[in-house]
């Protein structure tokens, strides 16, 4: 019924399919975890900085008011400053 060369030609492209299929998936699974680590790596680290630049500027501005004789607090300084 059918001609084995066509059926030949059928199972080489088929295995070409699956070739095909199973590069884009690895493709795939490559761009997901490459969007993981820079989620890791570079979208969390800002969202820690987001609450530790305050503290850090409230250790490091408070010292300097009392070395100065300044008494104006550390919130006052920052609302003045637009922070």
């Amino acid at each position: 019924m059918i001609d084995p060369e066509l059926l030949a030609k059928l199972d080489e492209l088929e295995a070409k399919v699956d070739k095909a299929y199973k590069a884009a998936e690895s493709t795939r699974k490559y761009l997901f975890w490459t969007g993981v680590v820079t989620v890791a790596l570079i979208v969390l680290p800002l969202i820690g900085l987001a609450f530790a630049i305050p503290s850090f500027m409230t250790n490091y501005v408070n010292p300097l008011n009392a070395a100065t004789g300044n008494t104006t607090s550390t919130v006052n300084l920052l609302n003045s400053l637009g922070l």
